[in-house]
């Protein structure tokens, strides 16, 4: 007698998926249903985006980290005697001319470190609240996108942005100053735990929360919408790799255009002078007093540049190195 058979003897005839007796060992659970014994393993899924997550970060950093750079540097940039640049171009010269091109990647060792940990966070927590938030069907509706992607933010921005971004603003704001005194990552970590306690690398934890978690809202949201759109009916459908580059540069776009006056906030509350901001809403009314609401938008430009070509090429190559691990990493 074979497996079936003995099956049906003692439990009586198997069910087949389409008969009524069927009972579906991943119901209530639609991914794991549509996935099949890939979703067996999360574990394995997980460490394999992390990875993924990991490389691809390191990569999209080295390659925009400048334009981050200038960005910084014209949003810590303020009016009067302080003011040091005209200008993306100007300040490119000027910090080439001073620290020469490596100039440009003061702070990138901090990002470079806290890649893994970011990406981690972020994939497995959108991943995670997708799985939870998707129909029968296995797809998101537009609050579940939103949902998803703000708790992706919400959960980056407390374990891994904000001390990770809190360090880098404050190296390139020292790079401003005419005696530098943190003379590598380790060290001006050390100074700032030092001086300040834990809560140091914690500076504008508001402010980067709301960054973050309108980002990833405005950004996972534009992402599975227009990937939805592609596949049409057809939810299987692969999406090409410089079609998936093409939406993340528009998700990127939006995100900047959406939250760029809270990044300028975050970036005051985290530079070497944010003390004499009580907190994130003074903070705010500070730079609408004294600077007008256009100073709101200050490094819009960079920020833009770097975004759009951050968000095409972390989706392009974390959609890139999931395939193949797909393939040769059981």
């Amino acid at each position: 007698m074979d497996r079936l058979g003995m099956l049906s003897s003692t439990f009586g005839p198997y069910p087949n998926k389409h008969s009524s007796q069927f009972r579906n060992p991943f119901g209530g659970r639609p991914w794991m249903e549509q996935q099949g014994a890939a979703a067996a393993a999360p574990g394995a899924k997980g460490l394999k985006g992390i990875v993924a997550g990991g490389i691809t970060g390191g990569i999209e950093i080295c390659i925009t980290f400048p334009t981050e750079y200038v960005k910084t540097q014209l949003q810590l940039d303020e009016k009067g005697a302080t003011k040091q640049y005209n200008g993306i171009m100007d300040c490119v010269k000027k910090t080439v001319k001073t620290n020469g091109v490596l100039g440009l990647y003061r702070g990138l060792s901090v990002l470079l470190y806290g890649s893994i940990p970011k990406s981690a966070v972020r994939f497995g927590a959108f991943e995670s609240l997708k799985g939870r938030l998707m129909d029968s069907n296995g797809q998101l509706s537009t609050s579940g996108k939103l949902l998803a992607g703000l708790g992706a933010g919400v959960a980056e921005a407390i374990l891994a942005v904000t001390p990770m971004e809190t360090v880098k603003v404050k190296f390139i704001n020292d790079q401003r100053s005419a005696t530098p005194k943190y003379k590598g990552f380790f060290h001006g970590v050390g100074m700032i735990v030092r001086q300040e306690g834990l809560s140091g690398v914690y500076k504008g934890l508001t402010a980067t929360i709301l960054k973050q978690g309108s980002n990833q809202a405005i950004r996972f949201y534009v992402m599975e919408t227009l990937k939805d759109m592609y596949k049409g009916d057809d939810p299987s459908k692969p999406v090409p790799k410089m079609v998936v580059g093409a939406f993340g540069a528009v998700a990127g776009a939006a995100s900047v255009f959406g939250n760029t006056p809270i990044d300028v906030v975050k970036t005051r509350m985290q530079g070497l002078e944010a003390a004499k901001y009580k907190n994130t809403a003074d903070c705010a009314l500070q730079i609408w007093k004294n600077e007008g609401p256009m100073a709101f938008y200050k490094g819009t430009v960079p920020r833009l540049s770097r975004v759009c070509l951050d968000v095409a090429i972390t989706f392009m190559i974390y959609d890139s190195f999931m395939d193949l691990f797909n393939k040769f990493w059981r």
